[in-house]
């Protein structure tokens, strides 16, 4: 077993997993109006197409600060996970004699 991307296992599990993660209750989070500039057809296309625009904006604004935050993490621990990959290669996994497949 090789570590590639720890993170990406929750983006990636089971669709339990999803299930729960997106049903966590929340403390509401105060929110703030703000100014953005945004081409003017996306912005008649939402409008028509009845987009929630402030909804839509988190979303993808969660989804971007998660992303930064993966490749940031796998950046801080580059080192680790190549010295922990060297070893697997070099003794195997920890697991290896207790794996049936």
């Amino acid at each position: 077993m090789r570590i590639v991307d720890a993170h990406g296992n929750l983006r990636y599990h089971t669709h339990m997993t999803k299930r729960y993660a997106t049903s966590r209750r929340r403390e509401p989070v105060a929110k703030r109006a703000t100014n953005v500039s945004i081409r003017s057809d996306l912005l008649d296309a939402a409008r028509e197409a009845g987009v929630n625009l402030s909804a839509t904006l988190e979303r993808a604004l969660a989804e971007e600060i998660a992303n930064v935050k993966r490749v940031q993490w796998r950046e801080e621990n580059r080192d680790a996970i190549a010295a922990y990959n060297e070893y697997v290669d070099e003794h195997g996994a920890f697991s290896e004699g207790a794996r049936s497949f």
